[in-house]
């Protein structure tokens, strides 16, 4: 990713703009859990913060100036007591849950409880995302986050989100299963 110029939309901040600009509506990438996170590993990225936190998928990415599709949606599974799985997809469509199973060896899942997410990931529901966790859970990051050259996804921080290439998350991310997903959802 590109350090922001001067033709770049004003939607989103790069780390080291001056965030204390009033008429910049995005913080300073350091500053949200997710953003640290990256920046200590390095990873081109920055953020934008929502006036309001957005209701759906769709007002996110018209928001950020995205397609749907360009949205990463992180998504946590219960598998058994102690046991969970990050799937990482893009876009609003459904994922196949039989495909799910089989991938995750499970017969029965269930997605995660807010509370669940909260303790497992140290996000809410909303701001979710594969960096900064106390833990790292199984993580299945489906071909559709890479269709994408720009994407974005939660920050730990409701209402903000993180915006970098799909090759710098991919990079960031280290071995993680990639499956298919939404192809099999059709």
């Amino acid at each position: 990713m590109n350090p922001a110029s001067p033709s770049s939309p004003p939607h989103g901040t790069e780390a080291a703009r001056d965030a204390t600009d009033p008429s910049m509506p995005a913080d300073s990438a350091g500053t949200t859990p997710v953003g640290a996170a990256l920046q200590a590993l390095g990873v081109a990225h920055r953020a934008f913060r929502h006036a309001e936190p957005p209701r759906s998928l769709e007002e996110a990415a018209a928001g950020r100036g995205h397609r749907p599709e360009q949205v990463v949606r992180s998504i946590l599974f219960r598998l058994s007591q102690d046991d969970y799985a990050l799937v990482l997809v893009a876009g609003p469509g459904q994922l196949p849950w039989k495909a799910l199973r089989r991938i995750l060896g499970q017969s029965r899942i269930r997605m995660a409880t807010p509370e669940e997410v909260l303790a497992v990931t140290g996000y809410p529901v909303g701001a979710v995302a594969p960096f900064g966790m106390p833990g790292r859970p199984r993580i299945l990051l489906d071909a559709s986050v890479l269709a994408e050259a720009e994407v974005s996804m939660g920050s730990g921080v409701r209402g903000t989100a993180i915006i970098l290439g799909s090759d710098d998350l991919s990079t960031a991310l280290g071995p993680v299963e990639r499956v298919e997903l939404a192809k099999e959802a059709g």
